[in-house]
C-alpha cells in the first residue's frame, strides 16, 4: 500500500512539475514583453492601445505568477529537500521582491502615465510621458533580470 501513495504522490509531483513550468511559459514569457510592445508606439491612439494590450498580457502574468508560486511551494511540501536548498530560497526571496515590487513601485510609477493618457488629447505624445515611462521601463527590466536570475536558478540549482 505505501508504494502506492509514493507512486501517487510521485505522479503528482511529476504534475506539479509540468504545471510549474507551464506557470512560468504563461506567466513570464509575456512580462518580458510588456514594456516593448508600449515603446513601438509613436503617437496617442497607438500607445493607448498598446497599454490596453499591455493590461491585457498582465492578466497572464499575474496567473501564471500565481500558479508558479503556489505550484512551487506545493513540490516544496512533498520534496522537503527543497527547503534545504539556497537556490530554493533564494528563488523564493527573489520572486516575492519582484511581486511586491508590482503594487508597491511599479504601480505607483505607472499612475502618472495612466493620468497622462487620460487627460491628453491629440496625437502628439506629451514630452513628459518620456521621462514617466523611462523610470517605469527601467524597474520593469530589474524584474525582469530577477525573472531570468530566477529561471538561472531553477534549472543550475548552484547551491
Amino acid at each position: 500500500m505505501l508504494e502506492r501513495e509514493e507512486a501517487a504522490l510521485f505522479t503528482f509531483y511529476k504534475i506539479l512539475v509540468f504545471i510549474h513550468i507551464f506557470s512560468a511559459i504563461l506567466g513570464m514569457g509575456p512580462g518580458f514583453v510588456l514594456s516593448r510592445i508600449v515603446k513601438s508606439a509613436r503617437n496617442m491612439t497607438e500607445l493607448r492601445h498598446a497599454y490596453a494590450l499591455k493590461h491585457s498580457l498582465h492578466i497572464f502574468v499575474m496567473i501564471g505568477g500565481t500558479s508558479l508560486l503556489v505550484t512551487g511551494l506545493l513540490m516544496g511540501f512533498i520534496n522537503h529537500a527543497l527547503f534545504h536548498a539556497g537556490w530554493y530560497w533564494t528563488s523564493l526571496i527573489l520572486f516575492f521582491i519582484a511581486l511586491a515590487m508590482g503594487p508597491f513601485i511599479l504601480k505607483p510609477k505607472s499612475q502618472p502615465i495612466k493620468r497622462l493618457l487620460e487627460k491628453t488629447s491629440g496625437e502628439e505624445i506629451p514630452v513628459e510621458y518620456y521621462s514617466l515611462s523611462k523610470v517605469l521601463f527601467s524597474l520593469e527590466r530589474l524584474i525582469n533580470i530577477l525573472f531570468l536570475i530566477i529561471i538561472a536558478l531553477m534549472i543550475l540549482k548552484p547551491f
